[in-house]
């Protein structure tokens, strides 16, 4: 019986031993090392952390090693020599690779451009992306008010060039008029827009015709593709003389319509008496402004309107796509998107009265009536072109006619023989020191190379604030041009102003 259980026991020992050797643990056993109390929560909290942090490891270690392997079958199979990519575009990539080696030079000087530029386009894709979704956005919280479309009442003349031209006219009639004034509008106006808000007692004090028109395209009035400003300067021409305005006249810009203004005292100076200019705008690429003034001008302009500008001077086909999308949505959208430039408190306050929306909403109506972008295509093509003349033209200045080394002689001493060029009659100019649509150093500029304009610097005034719905704005600019108000000529009981709302028909 002894042995039986001393070979029990050799038995029992024998396995432990086994096991032990084996280094399988008896699963029956109960190690107290190993245990884990529940109660022990910061132990167990740890174990969870570390194993999460050990799995992104492993995980980022395996996605790096995959990405290593897959550039690697990239440039064997595609970027080698005999490949069919590296035949068919290694040539044009790498003359589009030389043509746009200067952007180089834009990058700091310790910065790797086979570094710098993957990053830089990568950011510019998620701009790019951030900003449609944002639009996106806007787009369906903002555009509440649709477009309504207006029955044709105004009247219209016909051309030399058989085009008609929609015009309107305010005021005292041309046969009584002291001065007549002929505006174009900007883009996004129309003939309706006029001198905003101005009192018909006003024009009847300064015996004022005010005539407005459509530029062509706009409006009610015929396109004119291919049109210049030179055409442009002559179509005020020509309606001058269709309303009965024999002599002289004033024309008055505003903002992006200055443009046609400095045409016609370019090229009809002998019928231009004088001109006014309330915010003007001017080609912000003009290569005769000084660093100070390009300055001035970009940096007040925010990336949309940069933008705008650039598609306008480079790819007009590309604007055309931006604006059909912006303008002929059928859908009016915020006043501030549609303007892209920021505004002081008082341009603020003025469009969130509901007049001036009321005013805006309806001659965005009648700009856009034909539903053709392209008049807006090419009146952003025409700013930013060369204008066919300088504003340094304008400048008066002695001007002789010396064919010859003895006419030069002869003009020492017979001043006689020298004329005065440039215009001039009298330029006027307002502009609010808080624009931001129109920089204050446009204005600067033209009173540099123009020194025989009066220009009139309106502290605390924004880009509509001074011209619109302000009647004491309205005397003062009427008082700086004309003087005191002196009435209509031959002023006769009976006789009324002209009534713009009603038109007779064409």
């Amino acid at each position: 019986m002894a042995e039986v259980i001393r070979a029990t026991n050799s038995w029992q020992d024998e396995l432990a031993d086994l096991l032990q050797d084996s280094g399988v643990h008896d699963p029956f056993a109960v190690r107290e090392s190993d245990y884990v109390s529940p109660s022990d929560n910061s132990v167990e909290s740890e174990s969870v952390k570390e194993q999460v942090k050990e799995f992104v490891k492993a995980w980022g270690e395996m996605m790096l090693e995959l990405a290593k392997g897959f550039k690697d079958i990239v440039e064997q199979s595609l970027m080698t020599e005999d490949s069919f990519v590296v035949q068919k575009l290694g040539k044009p990539c790498a003359k589009a690779k030389g043509r746009l080696m200067f952007l180089n030079d834009y990058l700091p000087e310790d910065r790797d451009p086979a570094h710098a530029w993957p990053v830089i386009l990568f950011v510019c894709f998620l701009a790019l992306t951030v900003l449609c979704l944002t639009v996106g956005e806007n787009n369906t919280i903002k555009h509440l008010k649709k477009v309504q479309m207006h029955p044709p009442i105004a009247t219209r003349i016909m051309l030399p060039d058989g085009r008609h031209i929609a015009y309107d006219q305010h005021g005292v009639p041309a046969d009584r008029a002291r001065h007549t004034i002929i505006m174009p509008h900007p883009m996004l106006f129309s003939r309706l827009t006029g001198i905003p808000g101005v009192k018909p007692s006003l024009l009847e004090d300064y015996g004022i015709h005010l005539v407005t028109y459509d530029l062509p395209g706009f409006g009610e009035s015929d396109p004119h593709p291919g049109r210049n400003l030179s055409s442009s300067a002559f179509d005020i021409l020509h309606l001058a003389d269709a309303v009965g305005v024999s002599d002289k006249f004033w024309v008055l810009g505003y903002s992006g319509a200055a443009m046609h203004v400095w045409a016609s005292l370019n090229y009809i100076p002998h019928r231009v008496a004088g001109a006014a200019f309330v915010a003007p705008m001017i080609n912000p690429y003009e290569p005769s402004m000084n660093k100070e003034e390009k300055h001035g001008t970009w940096v007040k302009w925010g990336g949309k309107r940069k933008f705008v500008y650039f598609l306008a001077r480079r790819f007009p086909r590309l604007l055309s796509k931006l604006y059909q999308r912006k303008f002929l949505s059928g859908e009016h959208g915020c006043i501030n998107d549609w303007l892209s430039f920021s505004m002081g408190q008082k341009d603020e306050a003025l469009i969130s009265e509901m007049t001036f929306q009321e005013f805006w909403y309806r001659n965005v109506e009648e700009s856009i009536r034909q539903s053709n972008i392209a008049p807006f295509v090419e009146e952003s093509v025409l700013l930013v072109s060369d204008w066919g003349f300088k504003l340094a033209d304008l400048q008066v200045h002695r001007k002789c006619q010396n064919k010859g080394f003895v006419d030069w002689l002869k003009s020492i001493y017979n001043q006689a023989e020298c004329e005065l060029a440039g215009y001039l009659g009298p330029i006027h100019i307002w502009q609010g020191m808080e624009d931001a649509a129109v920089p204050p150093s446009m204005t600067s500029f033209i009173a540099r190379v123009l020194p025989q304009a009066t220009v009139h610097r309106l502290p605390n005034e924004g880009h509509f604030s001074f011209f619109f719905f302000c009647n004491e704005c309205h005397r003062q600019i009427f008082s700086s041009l004309f003087g005191a108000p002196q009435g209509a000529l031959n002023n006769q009981a009976g006789e009324h102003l002209v009534d713009p709302a009603d038109p007779t028909s064409e």
